[in-house]
């Protein structure tokens, strides 16, 4: 066996591969990444953070246009290109926007050892600079398949299914009446 093969065998069999955590454990695990994800992609805008929270199979599903991503290289260059136009010079300079998790709403459940679905709405928010604000333009679902990559001790995100996606709803609510 080559001298290469044998290290590389030899350094394997040494870092045993991590179980999939389960419990509360599991569940923080889950919200720690979704912050992380949706912190990139809103906010954060950190196209640069996304590779390291992607499974290489990684899909995303939106209700308003069917395939959104079919890889991670395309989620990638999409919030990268998303993000360019918000900098000085682009066409939406200045845009900021921000996703809130609907407290509440979270459920985890494991998959076996393979990994974790995780079901949630958010809403979602656009500064209003005008007005010193930021304004709820809109809320949906979404359901993720988040996969545990046992050598690396950590979950990525697989599938992303977003659903439900509808205009922001009144606040405070109305209440009805009998």
């Amino acid at each position: 066996m080559p001298f290469a093969l044998l290290i590389a065998a030899a350094l394997s069999a040494a870092t045993p591969a991590a179980p999939m955590p389960t419990g509360d454990t599991l569940a923080t695990r889950i919200a720690d990444q979704d912050a992380r994800l949706f912190w990139a992609v809103f906010e954060g805008c950190d196209a640069k953070a996304l590779p390291d929270l992607l499974a290489p199979e990684f899909r995303m599903i939106h209700d308003k246009g069917g395939l959104a991503e079919a890889s991670p290289a395309a989620m990638v260059a999409d919030v990268a290109k998303s993000c360019a136009r918000r900098q000085a010079g682009g066409d939406m300079a200045g845009y900021r926007n921000r996703r809130l998790l609907v407290p509440g709403s979270r459920t985890i459940r494991a998959m076996g050892d393979w990994g974790a679905l995780e079901e949630a709405a958010h809403v979602f928010f656009e500064w209003n600079a005008k007005e010193g604000r930021w304004d709820m333009v809109g809320g949906a679902h979404y359901m993720h398949l988040w996969q545990w990559m046992p050598a690396e001790g950590r979950f990525r995100l697989s599938q992303s299914y977003s659903y439900d996606h509808d205009g922001a709803a009144p606040y405070p609510p109305q209440l009805r009446q009998p």
